[in-house]
């Protein structure tokens, strides 16, 4: 037998394909007694006698299953002795099953880092971001990327914003477009840094992040809503393609928050921190899958948390809250220390300070041990939880454990 073409070696390349087959239930049931007479047999359909071109133009009917019982059995009758129509009478099926209505079509969330990096692969940015701008320039994307699936009403979708302040969780009612509004706020303290426009206006005298806030929230016209997605993601992408042109010197630059002040390095970590928890904070309220920053980046903003403990620590002793030092050392020398092990994605060892910010964390000057998974420490950064929720492994000293993790909450803010 040869194929169409009179090639006999296309006979023995050529695919045998099934046919679409009935589903189960087609069949009788023989095991049921009340399913009734059993129905007569089929008769053996008619077969055409039809030309190559006339088989080939069917078959993409064929994939479909479109065609009548005899047009079927002489497509796969053909299929059986073509070997070019037996190929594209693969293909066809093969595209067919991504018609189905059931298939899986969101894209893989990988797709997107992958290409970038087989880009930048095949051609690197010609300015590029520094690595410590990335966590930042990953988060406002990650947020952006949830603002651009919700819907308009979600954007008045309440949220529940709580922080820690004076051994107590906070509260206060937002919205989603509150929220963005609120970051756009606070990160104007960026912008005023790099000589940018700060979106409270030229001559807003220094206020705290919360001051910020409120006084953005009071000069709104009316509600906040989807028309601040805009702006803000504005303003962080001016800010990234600002430190990228500035050089290597800017890192070292002061962001002032009124009450403290941080290197723009630090600054701008840890607004990718508080992206990330307010995206959570979002994302909860629309109930939108939301998953932790990259373990690189989790591992950043730990790392931050934990050198801002010792003065934190200070400063909550300064008030009475803390309990008082026991035994200072000199600047730089080793002091009494808390070890603080963060477990999972991101997480390290940390040894901190207890006597005194500038004395530097021993291991072998360590009194005690806390063991925390990564995520629910910056939950305790974050104020979200208090210390007596979090869940730590403890170990050693009681006291320096409580002002520890007391200090870790304190933290945080509006």
């Amino acid at each position: 037998m040869t194929g169409a073409n009179g090639d006999a070696d296309d006979v023995a390349r050529a695919p045998w394909i099934p046919g679409p087959r009935r589903a189960a239930d087609d069949h009788a049931d023989l095991e049921n007694p009340f399913a009734g007479p059993e129905p007569e047999p089929e008769a053996e359909p008619e077969v055409p006698v039809l030309t190559h071109g006339v088989l080939k133009s069917l078959l993409g009917a064929w994939a479909l299953s479109a065609c009548s019982a005899g047009e079927t059995q002489a497509v796969e009758d053909h299929l059986t002795a073509c070997a070019p129509c037996a190929d594209e009478a693969l293909r066809l099926r093969d595209a067919v099953a991504l018609l189905h209505e059931d298939r899986d079509l969101d894209l893989d969330p990988l797709l997107r880092s992958r290409v970038l990096e087989n880009c930048l692969g095949r051609r690197p940015a010609r300015i590029p971001i520094p690595d410590w701008v990335t966590p930042y320039d990953a988060e406002t994307a990650r947020l952006d990327a949830l603002l651009r699936d919700i819907g308009e009403s979600e954007w008045h979708a309440p949220v529940r914003l709580k922080w820690y302040e004076e051994d107590r969780i906070v509260r206060r009612k937002a919205t989603v477009a509150g929220v963005i509004g609120h970051l756009l706020a606070v990160d104007g303290l960026v912008s005023a840094a790099l000589g940018l426009d700060d979106p409270l206006g030229a001559g807003t005298p220094e206020l705290s992040p919360s001051e910020r806030t409120e006084a953005f929230w009071a000069g709104l016209d009316r509600p906040p809503n989807r028309s601040l997605r805009g702006p803000w993601r504005e303003q962080s992408h001016t800010l990234i393609r600002t430190v990228s042109f500035a050089g290597r010197g800017v890192a070292d630059l002061t962001v002032t928050y009124k009450d403290f002040a941080l290197p723009l390095r630090d600054s701008l970590l840890e607004r990718a921190f508080e992206c990330w928890v307010h995206a959570d904070d979002i994302a909860n309220a629309v109930a939108y899958p939301y998953a932790p920053p990259s373990g690189a980046h989790l591992h950043d903003m730990i790392d931050l948390a934990a050198r801002l403990l010792p003065a934190a620590l200070a400063g909550r002793r300064r008030t009475g809250l803390a309990a008082p030092a026991r035994h200072l050392v000199t600047a730089g020398a080793p002091g009494r220390s808390l070890h603080l092990e963060v477990e999972g994605a991101g997480g390290g060892h940390w040894y901190i300070a207890l006597d005194s910010p500038a004395a530097i964390g021993s291991p072998e000057r360590a009194v005690a041990q806390v063991a925390m998974d990564g995520v629910e420490f910056c939950q305790l950064v974050a104020g979200h939880i208090s210390p007596e929720e979090a869940a730590a492994g403890q170990d050693g000293d009681r006291e320096a454990i409580r002002d520890v993790l007391s200090a870790a909450a304190s933290l945080s803010r509006l």
